[in-house]
């Protein structure tokens, strides 16, 4: 697939590519703002100068074990905090919208774009003027006192009447736990009303204890009962309009959505991490349509946010996925949240039918039902949903780019990569804590410590959404950065020819395309932050459009068919990346 021709140029050792790839994870850190306040670089180089480096020796910056002092504005204000807790399809967060609705001025902190795409809409739709920001959007609305942002993209430093940070369980995430720890310490509103599960509660009162905010739990209960199936599906046979088959790898969701259609009486929409969103939301879309010939939905886990869908019955394939690590059982956490999905269109319609869309099922199913396809899944089935969710005992940290700058002073012959793994190996933590895993991150520090840019424009490549596992996506951020650190600039059509983008006629092409619209997705995110250096914002946006519209193109075109087996090439034949051996070793 030409879609990225080569263009071979000697200024770069990288020899410019080809195919660029990344992999959208839910758990990703898509990080905007985690750079802190550069004032607050300023200040702290007032206060350990040079001329002071026996203060700052004696300034223990590896001491973690009071995040709450991070944020000054929110300690000098008297913080209501409202815990609104249950299950999927409760109301809870319905409640907290409708709060930060009435406020003169506020803040949504989602843990996905799509989410706050949808609050945005929402809002202004009620006439209730509010800007969108994400790591990769920024639409502002005139005289808006309002703003929806992914949760990364929280700001700290700003006044709200009134703040919802949805899904705050997530602060027990490995990877993204300290973005939602970050909000909970770190936003400044009279109000912060907290959406999520209740196995999160004893934690946040814990760490909210010295804060000394004023916190109230509201418990909400199911609006419309779950009921787990005795019996499983058997054959796909007996696939009816609105299922959903949940599956956990991209190959087993076009594996199951052929085998479906070839039954010749459904057609199948799907929806999985790797697609981008915009695809995703019209996949969900097609679904939702009661006009739409795609009446069965094939999804990987990704639909356990996000999406408002109406769908009849879940159908778990199995019960166990890869995690990275090992095979293995799904947990409580895990069924509960995309079993409950089949409930939240239904929810969603009940609520905001006003403002939200209104689905081809809506209270056509009042009780929502969940089975497996095989009958021995069907006991774990039944005893996640009967358990509560296991209680959280520890929420993610990550340290702030001030305090990484200030560690640096005090190691000035160390690269990133070593000041990073130093301070995140001997960084002292209270028992409510954990450092999040930062192996992505640390594979980046490798990557960008060879090259002759500034600590602050390195640690902004190391927070950038890249998935150093893809080898193409890794090569890809090596590509922009080596480019900034010799030129300044980084030009989209020195790597990318614009017109050469194709329909894919294969699931490995579709694999690629998808990568090539998360490198152009990193362009976008690089330009809002080195706008200068990456110029082409417009063109970058413009091609991720075509993109994503490329790869509508093929799941209703080719989807469907059988795919041909095809002989594969070697990984750097088919990225067409021609890395150089120094920058091969770092990636």
């Amino acid at each position: 697939m030409a879609a990225f021709l080569l263009r071979h140029r000697q200024v770069s050792t990288l020899g410019v590519s080809g195919i660029l790839k990344d992999k959208l994870d839910p758990c990703r850190p898509h990080v905007g703002s985690r750079l802190g306040a550069l004032a607050g670089v300023c200040n702290l180089l007032r206060e350990y100068s040079t001329s002071n480096d026996n203060r700052a020796h004696k300034f223990d910056f590896l001491d973690l074990t009071c995040p709450h002092a991070w944020y000054p504005v929110a300690r000098r204000k008297n913080r209501k905090i409202f815990l609104h807790v249950g299950p999927t399809n409760s109301g809870k967060t319905y409640h907290a919208l409708k709060q930060l609705e009435s406020s003169p001025s506020g803040v949504y902190c989602g843990p996905l774009r799509l989410l706050a795409w949808e609050v945005a809409k929402r809002l202004n739709k009620a006439n209730v003027p509010c800007d969108l920001i994400t790591g990769q959007e920024r639409e502002a609305v005139n005289g808006a006192k309002h703003k929806a942002v992914t949760v990364e993209m929280a700001d700290v430093t700003s006044n709200y009447s009134c703040a919802v940070v949805d899904e705050i369980q997530m602060l027990g995430c490995m990877t993204r736990g300290f973005s939602f720890t970050r909000a909970l310490l770190g936003i400044s509103a009279d109000e912060l009303h907290l959406c999520g599960d209740p196995a999160a509660v004893p934690l946040i009162q814990e760490i909210l204890k010295p804060t000394g905010d004023d916190i109230h739990v509201q418990y909400y209960e199911r609006l419309s009962p779950l009921v787990p199936s005795q019996k499983p599906l058997g054959s796909f046979k007996n696939i009816q309009t609105g299922d959903c088959i949940v599956t956990f790898s991209r190959r087993e969701i076009y594996k199951l959505k052929g085998q479906i259609q070839r039954g010749g009486k459904h057609l199948c929409s799907v929806v999985y991490g790797s697609l981008p969103p915009e695809t995703r939301t019209r996949q969900a879309t097609m679904f939702n349509d009661a006009s739409s010939e795609f009446d069965v939905l094939v999804a990987s886990d990704a639909i356990g946010m996000g999406l408002n869908l109406n769908i009849s019955r879940i159908i778990f394939s199995t019960m166990k996925k890869f995690d990275g690590v090992e095979m293995r059982d799904l947990t409580i956490s895990e069924v509960k949240q995309i079993a409950g999905t089949l409930l939240r269109g239904i929810s969603f319609v009940k609520l905001v039918t006003p403002l939200g869309r209104a689905g081809r099922y809506g209270s056509d199913f009042p009780v929502g039902e969940v089975t497996c396809l095989h009958v021995d899944d069907l006991p774990l089935l039944h005893s996640s949903l009967k358990s509560p969710s296991p209680i959280l005992e520890c929420a993610g940290l990550f340290p702030t780019f001030d305090l990484i700058f200030m560690y640096s002073r005090l190691h000035p012959k160390k690269g990133l990569y070593r000041i990073m793994e130093h301070f995140l190996e001997n960084a002292k933590l209270s028992e409510n804590y954990f450092i999040a895993n930062c192996e992505e991150m640390l594979k980046v520090a490798a990557v960008v410590d060879v090259l002759p840019i500034s600590l602050h424009d390195k640690y902004l490549f190391v927070i950038s959404p890249v998935d150093m596992r893809d080898e193409i996506s890794s090569q890809g951020l090596t590509q922009f950065a080596q480019n900034y650190a010799q030129k300044g600039i980084v030009r989209l059509k020195e790597i990318f020819t614009p017109g050469t983008l194709q329909v894919p006629k294969t699931e490995s092409a579709l694999k690629e395309l998808e990568s090539i619209h998360k490198v152009l997705d990193l362009y976008v995110w690089l330009s809002f932050r080195l706008e200068d250096s990456f110029p082409d914002r417009e063109l970058a946006a413009s091609q991720k459009a075509i993109c994503g519209l490329l790869i509508e193109e093929f799941l209703e075109r080719f989807g469907w068919q059988k795919q041909p087996k095809t002989r594969k090439l070697p990984s750097r034949v088919n990225s067409g990346f021609l890395l150089s051996k120094e920058t091969r070793q770092h990636v």
